[in-house]
């Protein structure tokens, strides 16, 4: 494709087809997409042999936010609250991370390893002996899964609209499988951390869930049933994929991970000049790399493409970072150093005119811009960049330093950066939570956990790849692994030298990837065309369909 072609295209007519093209493959629309804009060119920077140094605000960062889960968690019981201040419930995805961050603190002598013992023993038998069955009351667990939110005290299932989570649980075993290869030694309480992190293990019976084999379902009520969405790809499901496939008791087939990777065409495609496996919030890029390792191992699907998950999650970043250079819908202080999209908090859920149009805000929500799935209200949030320190710091690096300086006055307290802000929305309407700033727009009120969780581990994972090597040890995450088909790499034998470390795109390769992209649009349009049926009336019209794979933390209100 010349230089002038591509010109005259321009990579928003590209975007075009390729999300016409995606919606109609579906039976009903995806998400609500907004206008999209190409920043100028960025090249990728390849990974330099020797890392960036940290300023030291990052050392300030990764105390406050370890404090965050060591001074709000139950300390009888080990729950660890969804957010704080407000702390409403608690989150058996915070509860997971918190069992992540105190091997941290140990590492960084924050508290001593009888302390991070102590804490951990005392999470562990907590869960250990939840009460659990179908009861729609009174009870945490069921099948080995647990609810997503838990009352703080009691640790019973927080209200009626609170499901069976199996990616909540996932996050949560990823904590205990941690916990399982931290504490090594030949002690007798460390020795009883093993075994009771096994039995928890153990417990979950994933083939439950699978309703639409191989597939695992989102979750289940007990009101309701099973939930009819299941994991498909792409999204943060890898870990629960994993940890389902590598089960010695209940163990799924591996070709649930076939199954799921086939769903990955849907979403990959060029997108801000990057071509890689879209997901719009940067969540999805994150929470699985927390714990796993995946620079250098591919599976079969990245092995066909020439990359691996970790090179998909740098780009993911940068496609972030040039969204907000672009700024299509022109929120304020969108630019090289404050980008960062993710589910986050945000100031209300309301319709209000922002530079002569009606522009929709929402409270909780996923946000992110993508292929698919794309919400963008102006609400940015640190999590977004920090967690995704270890892929691109030579653009994560300066954008914290940025974000506190410029924001710090107001974003930046006790546990390090409050959970999101939004420079544009300044009206004077009731707000669900947080605070308007004057002159500064609305920021967050409380932190939350499973944000807080990926700054604190990312962190660690730059410096010294600690989480990544510690959960290197846990036979259950390489079983998983190797049954998904990911070779090379640290799973590679000793002796075998044969590389699998991507290359980033040059800029031929991108040329190409975005000739290749717009030709594979054009042919779903035009097969699409062949096969549409008659527009159907207004009132005929399909239903939404789901919202973005990670439920709300809250009901909209």
């Amino acid at each position: 494709m010349s230089d002038s072609f591509r010109r005259n295209l321009g990579v928003a007519s590209l975007m075009a087809l390729l999300v016409f093209a995606a919606g109609c493959k579906q039976s009903e629309p995806t998400s609500q997409t907004y206008p999209v804009a190409s920043a100028p060119p960025v090249e990728v920077e390849p990974l330099k042999p020797a890392k960036l140094e940290l300023p030291p605000l990052f050392a300030d960062i990764e105390k406050r936010t370890f404090q965050f889960f060591w001074d709000t968690t139950n300390e009888k019981n080990g729950l660890t609250p969804d957010r704080y201040p407000s702390r409403p419930f608690a989150s058996i995805a915070s509860v997971g991370f918190a069992l992540t961050a105190y091997p941290i603190g140990v590492e960084n002598g924050w508290i001593n390893r009888n302390q991070a013992v102590d804490r951990t023993l005392v999470t562990l038998k907590f869960f250990r002996d939840m009460q659990s069955g179908p009861q729609d009351t009174g009870k945490g667990a069921y099948q080995g899964f647990y609810y997503h939110f838990l009352d703080m005290d009691t640790g019973h299932r927080f209200q009626s609209w609170v499901e069976l989570s199996s990616v909540d649980t996932a996050l949560l075993m990823m904590g205990v499988l941690f916990a399982q290869s931290y504490y090594d030694r030949d002690d007798a309480r460390e020795k009883q951390i093993r075994e009771i992190a096994d039995e928890l293990y153990r417990k979950v019976d994933w083939t439950w869930l699978q309703q639409n084999k191989p597939l695992i379902s989102m979750g289940w009520f007990p009101e309701s049933g099973f939930i009819k969405h299941d994991w498909t790809g792409y999204n943060e499901a890898m870990m629960l994929y994993v940890l389902a496939m590598a089960s010695p008791t209940h163990p799924v087939d591996a070709d649930a991970w076939t199954v799921w990777t086939r769903t990955y065409n849907d979403v990959w495609g060029v997108y801000q000049g990057e071509e890689f496996l879209a997901f719009g919030p940067m969540f999805g890029h994150q929470y699985s790399h927390v714990w796993i390792d995946f620079r250098g191992i591919q599976d079969n699907y990245m092995r066909e493409r020439g990359i691996d998950y970790f090179e998909n999650s740098r780009r993911a970043a940068y496609a972030q970072r040039a969204y907000a250079i672009a700024n299509p819908m022109k929120w304020e202080d969108y630019g090289h150093e404050t980008w960062g999209l993710t589910a986050s908090d945000g100031p209300q859920q309301t319709l209000q005119e922002y530079n002569g149009e009606q522009r929709q805000f929402r409270h909780y929500s996923a946000r992110g811009a993508g292929l698919r799935d794309t919400f963008d209200d102006g609400t940015l949030a640190p999590t977004a960049v920090i967690g995704s320190l270890p892929f691109a710091p030579e653009i994560v690096i300066p954008t914290t330093v940025a974000l506190h300086e410029r924001y710090g006055d107001y974003l930046y307290s006790s546990y390090g950066f409050l959970d999101s802000f939004n420079p544009s929305f300044d009206f004077d309407i009731p707000l669900k939570t947080g605070r308007l700033v004057p002159d500064k727009g609305w920021v967050a009120s409380d932190y939350i956990g499973i944000d807080q969780g990926p700054i604190l581990a990312m962190i660690a994972n730059y410096r010294n790849e600690f989480v990544w090597n510690v959960m290197k040890r846990n036979a259950y995450i390489r079983a998983g692994l190797e049954k998904a088909g990911f070779k090379g790499g640290w799973l590679q034998p000793q002796g075998d030298t044969v590389s699998t470390q991507p290359l980033p795109q040059t800029k031929s390769e991108k040329d190409a990837a975005t000739a290749r992209a717009l030709g594979e649009a054009e042919s779903r349009a035009a097969q699409a065309d062949d096969a549409q049926p008659a527009p159907k009336a207004a009132a005929d019209a399909p239903k939404p369909s789901k919202p973005a794979a990670r439920p709300s933390k809250q009901p909209q209100q």
